[in-house]
């Protein structure tokens, strides 16, 4: 069916956020529960992806999903559909793999739950990009970290991405691994990869340490 699913992963194990919290001696929480604009990361990026052109939005939860479950409550938007990992342990590619298994529309715009930054403009652009690429059932439009347009490299490369579920699970089948090494087995069988101009260097930030939170903070109030 023709539409657009989107993938949000929240399975980590938060293993560096909770890492930095325990050696600055401060409360052990979940990296994607600290509050961004009095907001908790991951209600962020949920509800900055349920402003684009979605039918459905799918958040796969796996370690510490009793802690998440609470902050993706108070969102009311019948296209949001939460699944957990069958077994928590596993790698990025199987909690994007089960995503891919669970939705219902043929295209997939794919995010990371700790990357509250991403604006809906950009997610919007890269829907809007991948239908208007000549195959777009054979491309990838992504974050671009460099350059733009089409791309004949996936070096430094990751979510936020759009592209064809189908081309998505053939390539997750199987795999025990980040998605860098699988956007390049992707570029060297001949999927075509677009990078989508961000919208500012907040985009290209992925809050894995304490600092990295500490710099998103600072940027948002510096754009005040």
């Amino acid at each position: 069916m023709k539409g657009i699913s989107c993938i949000i992963t929240a399975a980590g194990k938060n293993r560096r956020m909770r890492e930095d919290l325990h050696n600055k001696g401060m409360e052990i929480k979940h990296k994607l529960l600290l509050k961004i604009n009095n907001e908790p990361i991951l209600t962020t990026t949920v509800k900055k992806a349920l402003e684009t052109d979605l039918d459905e939005c799918i958040i796969v939860l796996g370690h510490f999903m009793e802690d998440l479950y609470p902050s993706l409550d108070e969102i009311n938007d019948s296209r949001l559909i939460t699944i957990e990992n069958p077994d928590v342990n596993v790698e990025l590619s199987q909690t994007l793999l089960n995503g891919v298994l669970n939705v219902k529309y043929d295209y997939c715009l794919c995010l990371a739950g700790d990357q509250p930054t991403v604006t809906k403009k950009t997610m919007q652009n890269l829907i809007d990009q991948l239908f208007k690429s000549p195959e777009p059932e054979n491309t990838v439009t992504i974050l671009a970290r460099g350059e733009t347009g089409y791309l004949d490299s996936a070096r430094g490369l990751g979510m936020p991405f759009a592209c064809h579920s189908s081309l998505l699970e053939q390539y997750l089948q199987g795999e025990e691994d980040n998605l860098n090494p699988i956007l390049r087995r992707m570029v060297a069988d001949g999927v075509s990869l677009y990078g989508v101009k961000g919208q500012n260097e907040l985009e290209l930030i992925n809050i894995n340490r304490y600092e990295d939170y500490l710099k998103v903070l600072r940027l948002l109030n510096e754009k005040k």
